[in-house]
Order: C-alpha cells, then structure tokens, then sequence
C-alpha cells in the first residue's frame, strides 16, 4: 500500500499542525489530565482516517480486452436505461458506482481507448446518490472511443463532502485499461455510460473494485438489417 500523490500534501500539512499543537500542550500544560489526552488522541485518529482515504492498496488487475472493469470502488447504486445528451447523444445504459468514506477513491479507465471528449462542469453538491447527482452536481465527463468505433463515457460526480475533482484525461491521448484517470476527494460517484446492446455483469447493491471487477461485457455493434427492395406491386 502507498498513499496517492493527491494526498500527501495534505497528509504532510495536517501531521505538521498536529505536531505544531503537540508541541505546544507540552510547553505551556503543566499537568495532563484525562482531556488533554483525549484531544490529542482524537487529532492523530483524526490523522490517520485522512491518510487512509488517500491510500492505494497494492492489487493484481483484472485485464480483458471483452470487459469493462470497474473504474472505482463502491457499490453499484443504479443500472437503467438514460438518454446521455453531452457524448453518447443517444439511449445507453447507465452503471452508477457510489465511493463511501471507505472506499479507495482513485480512479481507473475501464478500457483501452482513445480519450475523444473531456469536460468539466460546475455544478451543486447534493448527496451523490441522488438519481439526479449526475447531471446537477459538479462533474467531470470523459469520453473514450472503443478500438471498434463504439463509444463509452465516464463520468466523475461531486457529492456533498467530495467538492475536488481531479481528471487526467488529455483529448486524443491513447489509454489503457486500468490506468489511472483521476481521483475524486472525499467520497462520491462515478457512473459509466455504455451502449445499450452490452452486457451487464453487476446488479444493483453489488459491491466492486476498482481495476478488478467486471461490470459489462463489449459486444459488437448489432447488425442493421438492410432495407428490402421494393418491388412494383409494392
């Protein structure tokens, strides 16, 4: 396990006024009593709970060019049918993967791609799982353009505590399945955008893991039946 670039400074920073008050207890407290230990005590938990939620755990990756692996961590909250206007411009599925304080928050890119689209946009902060977080919250909107021409989009969502969205996705830049894309700060939503004809492999409440689990198999295009020629009695 190591800690994510997003979070040592803040981690450093805070350690640093938790030393600066330590300090300043022992210079200027002559005696101790049960408060004073208490106090201290709850600013190194306090600490320690930042530096978890900023920490990667070493994983071994799930890698198939079939699947879209899950680009975060969390429990799947929603999989309904959506009409996704900023990307996709069409029906789709929509797969919504809620990030608790727990749960590891970087995140990764399901699949090898082509980064085609990226945007961020201000936005509220309502509680990331309601079903209308997605579009009315802060977010951040990253476009990937499948090797076989179809199109995914992932989406990062702000929530009431997670106000810091941070995307690496650079327009044109070729990636591969579990890179890192970014890492949102503080809990929040990451919902992904796939063509309705793929298959999903997670349900609601399911619990997945970033750059492990599988949440829908790539299929090809269906095939679009030419049209029959007409004949003169038609």
């Amino acid at each position: 396990m190591y800690i994510h670039k997003e979070g040592r400074k803040l981690i450093l920073g805070l350690l640093a006024v938790v030393l600066v008050i330590y300090a300043a207890m022992i210079f200027f407290v002559d005696h101790w009593t049960f408060f004073h230990f208490l106090f201290i005590t709850i600013l190194l938990v306090f600490w320690v709970l930042v530096s978890l939620f900023f920490r990667i755990p070493r994983r071994i990756f799930t890698s198939s060019e079939q699947q879209l692996i899950a680009p975060a961590d969390g429990t799947v909250v929603a999989i309904e049918e959506t009409l996704e206007k900023e990307y996709i411009k069409g029906e789709c599925l929509q797969i919504s993967i809620f990030m608790n304080g727990t749960d590891v928050h970087v995140n990764r890119y399901p699949c090898d791609g082509i980064v085609e689209y990226t945007k961020f946009h201000r936005g509220n902060y309502f509680v990331a799982s309601y079903p209308k977080s997605s579009v009315l919250n802060e977010h951040h909107s990253t476009g990937l353009l499948l090797a076989d021409g179809q199109r995914i989009l992932i989406r990062q969502v702000a929530g009431t505590m997670a106000r810091r969205i941070v995307c690496y996705a650079r327009q044109g830049e070729q990636v591969r399945q579990n890179q890192e894309m970014g890492f949102i700060k503080f809990g929040s939503r990451v919902d992904i955008f796939v063509p309705k004809h793929f298959l999903i492999n997670v349900e609601v409440q399911d619990i997945v893991r970033n750059a492990i689990s599988p949440v829908c198999t790539i299929l090809p295009p269906p095939e679009v039946d030419a049209p029959q020629p007409q004949t003169a009695e038609q």
